[in-house]
């Protein structure tokens, strides 16, 4: 699945280590969440989505 994680962390300045204090997750599921090797739970993604202030569907494309 194809995401805009690294682009919207990267805009507002954050490294993946802020970011994932933010989500309470480890830097490493950050990193697996960018690079498309994890897709995150729901919960996960919609915490994304309130970080960011995006519905999930901008951030999360799921088209081949």
């Amino acid at each position: 699945m194809r995401n805009v994680i690294r682009e919207r962390r990267e805009a507002r300045g954050w490294s993946q280590g802020e970011l994932a204090d933010r989500l309470a997750v480890s830097r490493q599921t950050v990193n697996a969440i960018e690079t498309g090797k994890y897709d995150p739970s729901l919960p996960l993604a919609f915490k994304l989505a309130r970080l960011f202030g995006e519905p999930i569907e901008t951030l999360f494309d799921d088209t081949p």
